[in-house]
């Protein structure tokens, strides 16, 4: 196998080559990820091209999602992005110094020709592939004007080998290939042409993409071979073609499995960037048992000797669990500013952020978070769940009456002090501390769930929690 270190001793280029007509999905945010680690681990540099040539399919919308999703995941590139329909002449000017230099013909077949061509060959079970037929003819022999194609003069005998950093030596026999087009009748470029001369300009040293390219590496490579006999200075690339993400089931990944755009993971799922990044780092990549690594850990031991040949699995229970842990790991004050783009109305921050430390030990996700934190900022009259209403009968507000008045004496609004207090009154009717937690939580929050009772007190402050405890009492009173 090759080093992953470049061929001819220059430094490390990688790219991430998207085309914008859809979302960043996952394993394109994972292929961005792996090229920009290479790049960096080898102190080069990571390229962003974007592959618009499809104007009928590619939109402006899906360029600004792919740039937000990438800046999201904090890879950040060392040069203005490519757009490769801005590169149009260039392709063409390729191509035409490979007709000229007898790499490349014009083919003036007609599309009736080349069904019949094609139909003749599925009827005899053959493969399906272009047959030379004005390989070797004179472009005279066409009638004056008649339109053209221009396409690559590939090997017909012998084989192709390539040095795949993770697939291996793979090795392709030349007959299999067809002379497929480089211009089209229009005299636009194809992707096939336009990838390789982009690459080339680029200075491209590997090319990191899915296996689903890999049959694509055979059939740009005499590109690259052809350019170099030309002119010189057209090594070929150093090829590393990564296995497809499937499903938790080993199905191939679809949206039911998590197969969603970066933002979405972002914005309806309340994943961190860091969490994804680390995730999508261990999705296909691994360095032994290790499972939480570091951005600059990341840099540091990222090879591509640690990437493996079968399909990873996507699993969205991991990613959330290890969401968990970058939650916990987080600081309070960043979160209280993710958290507070999940809430609506009047968001306070500084109390958002003093109430982190009790709410994110058990959250996985900041829609999480931002659930558990609603009860911080909701209005009075406290809308409450049927559960929470459930835990409100009279007894209970017989009880929320004497614990109101208790804490109206109480000089100080601390834990301690009202746990203190509650564990008194708990004592005095002769029930356990539940019995008084579980509707003073109801009447507090409005839900059955939230932080540890004497913690939701101290966050709503004195005033605040006394009004919400005396709403509740009041129907009591009423009774």
């Amino acid at each position: 196998m090759a080093s992953e270190s470049a061929t001819n001793g220059s430094a490390v280029v990688t790219r991430f080559a998207p085309s914008p007509t859809g979302f960043l999905h996952i394993g394109g945010a994972r292929t961005a990820l792996f090229n920009w680690l290479f790049a960096r681990h080898h102190g080069g540099k990571a390229l962003l091209r974007i592959e618009d040539t499809d104007r009928k399919r590619s939109t402006q919308e899906a360029i600004d999602a792919i740039l937000d999703g990438l800046n999201w995941l904090g890879l950040n590139y060392d040069e203005t992005p490519v757009f490769q329909s801005e590169r149009g002449s260039r392709h063409v000017e390729v191509a035409e110094k490979l007709l000229a230099a007898g790499h490349a013909y014009r083919c003036y077949a007609t599309p009736e020709e080349l069904e019949e061509m094609r139909a003749a060959q599925r009827a005899a079970k053959q493969p399906i592939r272009y047959d030379g037929r004005w390989r070797h003819r004179d472009p005279s022999e066409a009638p004056l004007g008649a339109p053209f194609v221009v396409r690559l003069k590939t090997s017909d005998s012998g084989e192709t080998t390539i040095e795949d950093q993770v697939q291996g030596k793979v090795t392709v026999r030349n007959e299999e290939l067809d002379d497929y087009i480089l211009l089209r009748a229009d005299g636009t470029p194809t992707y096939m042409l336009a990838v390789v001369v982009d690459d080339h300009d680029m200075g491209v040293t590997h090319v990191i993409r899915g296996d689903d390219h890999l049959n694509n590496a055979f059939r740009q490579l005499p590109i690259y071979r052809a350019m170099d006999e030309v002119e010189g200075g057209w090594p070929d690339p150093i090829y590393a073609h990564i296995p497809l993400i499937h499903g938790s089931d080993g199905a191939k990944l679809s949206k039911r499995h998590g197969a969603l755009g970066v933002d979405a993971y972002r914005d309806e799922m309340g994943i961190l960037p860091d969490a994804l990044f680390n995730y999508l780092l261990r999705l296909g990549w691994g360095y032994g048992d290790r499972e939480e690594i570091s951005r600059q850990e990341a840099i540091d031991l990222f090879s591509l000797n640690g990437v493996g040949k079968s399909p990873s699995r996507f699993d969205l229970k991991k990613l959330e669990n290890l969401n968990g842990h970058y939650i916990r790991e987080a600081s309070d004050k960043l979160l209280a500013d993710l958290v507070a783009n999940h809430l609506t109305g009047n968001v306070n921050i500084d109390l958002l952020t003093q109430a982190m430390p009790v709410l994110k030990p058990r959250a996985k996700n900041l829609l999480e978070l931002a659930e558990g934190s609603a009860f911080l900022f909701a209005e009075r009259p406290l809308q409450i769940t049927e559960k929470a209403a459930a835990l409100l009968d009279d007894e209970a507000r017989q009880r929320l009456r004497l614990i109101a008045d208790q804490f109206t004496t109480e000089n100080h609004w601390t834990i301690e002090a009202l746990e203190a207090s509650t564990k008194s009154i708990a004592e005095d009717l002769g029930v356990g501390l539940g019995k008084l937690a579980q509707p003073m939580r109801a009447a507090l929050t409005g839900t059955t769930t939230s932080p540890g009772i004497f913690d939701v007190l101290v966050l709503l402050g004195r005033d605040e929690a006394l009004a919400r405890l005396n709403a509740q009492a009041a129907s009591a009173d009423q009774a």
